[in-house]
């Protein structure tokens, strides 16, 4: 057995001990919505337009127990779901959970990232989350990956960063020392573990740490060997992880989180440093972030895409007017002027933001300037909505 092969069947053993995520099976479809998985949303974001036809393929690369592939069949009706992983006993959970709530659109293959060749035609929207930084060859991955992807298609991928995990990388090898033969006995390791934080004094650095920020989920033993005893796990810096995208072919459209990756959010006292930051490159401002706000970085959520990707520029008035705009899918709380939007944040409409909404709800004919002769919202305010996610718009036939 080869060293990949042996590390993967580690991971499928943690999996099928552990089915991970670990959220309850519903007999409903589940709450809310995660925007990344939404295509409409998910398009918009990347290309500042609606995206031309909602019948696409969707791969849940890595699916585990089904928690994001239930999501993405019930956000997207028209679309066909598939889902691959290397645990048996994991996928058992994801077909069980998408069967209780409905989400009848997926089909389940128990194939690794490596063997993704093997399934039929292109995705639209591959989903990727949490998995190529636990595979032997994370570059092999992406890159089997990435041939699927179909022209104009959307990779999105969730990996970890090394800096804002230190804490967690010293815990798993102190586990792993004191496991010693018996590792690789993932209960034996979760045990371990638990014995040695109710150990370690209250003012340890691993014990805050954990408490401030991981204690929550890592109640759940599923979560605690997930984070502590997993037997394969590689770390990212920028620099590390753009040459893992600069392997894939494809093109670096953006983090899914672009407010974290805002430098004005740590150094607004300090305009000289803006100022100096503003001759760096991207990557450069962006090592730069992680170095000053490193507990802050614990992983990196971003989309790639393969070209030719279309970008809408809406900077021209006339093309603003002759757009058709449709409300974003991702509110909760909607037809109420104090809603939650995309990313779960409380806000209030004015009452001709809320108006323009109520007449773009739906739309698929009228355009901006038509909606405009009975709504009174300055262009700059209609802007503002599009660039906060709410307002997705279709290129009018004049462009």
């Amino acid at each position: 057995m080869s060293d990949a092969q042996r590390i993967s069947a580690a991971v499928a053993q943690l999996y099928d001990t552990y089915p991970f995520p670990p959220e309850p099976l519903l007999d409903e479809p589940p709450p809310g919505y995660n925007w990344r998985w939404n295509w409409p949303a998910a398009y918009a974001f990347c290309t500042g337009r609606k995206p031309p036809r909602q019948d696409i393929r969707i791969l849940d690369a890595g699916c585990g127990s089904g928690v994001g592939t239930e999501y993405l069949v019930h956000l997207n009706p028209q679309a066909q779901v598939v889902g691959i992983d290397l645990s048996a006993g994991t996928l058992a959970v994801a077909r069980e959970r998408c069967q209780r709530s409905g989400a009848n659109r997926v089909e389940f293959h128990h194939l690794s990232l490596y063997d993704v060749d093997r399934l039929a035609g292109e995705f639209d929207l591959i989903n990727c989350v949490g998995v190529l930084h636990h595979t032997p060859d994370p570059i092999r991955g992406l890159q089997a990956l990435a041939q699927k992807l179909a022209p104009g298609g959307l990779l999105h991928i969730f990996v970890y960063s090394e800096l804002g995990r230190w804490e967690i990388k010293l815990m798993q090898q102190a586990i792993a020392l004191l496991q010693g033969e018996k590792r690789g006995d993932y209960c034996d390791g979760v045990s371990i573990g638990r014995q040695i934080f109710a150990a370690l004094p209250e003012n340890n650095r691993l014990v805050k740490r954990e408490r401030e920020r991981w204690s929550i989920e890592n109640h759940r033993d599923e979560c605690f060997a997930d984070m502590y005893v997993h037997p394969q796990e590689i770390d990212y810096t920028i620099d590390t992880l753009f040459e893992l995208i600069d392997a894939s072919g494809l093109e670096f459209v953006g983090f899914s989180n672009p407010q974290v990756w805002q430098l004005e959010r740590l150094l607004s006292k300090a305009p000289d440093l803006l100022e100096r930051a503003a001759k760096l490159t991207d990557r450069q401002r962006y090592r730069l972030i992680e170095l000053l706000d490193p507990e802050t970085i614990t992983h990196y959520e971003f989309f790639l895409a393969r070209p030719p990707l279309p970008k809408a520029d809406w900077s021209d008035d006339a093309a603003l007017l002759a757009a058709i705009p449709d409300r974003s899918p991702c509110m909760d709380g909607w037809d109420s002027r104090t809603l939650f939007n995309y990313d779960y944040q409380i806000i209030n409409l004015r009452e001709s933001e809320w108006q323009f909404l109520k007449a773009a709800d739906g739309n698929q004919t009228r355009t901006v300037a038509e909606i405009l002769q009975e709504v009174e919202l300055d262009l700059s305010d209609l802007r503002a909505l599009v660039t906060q996610q709410l307002i997705l718009l279709t290129p009018g036939l004049t462009q």
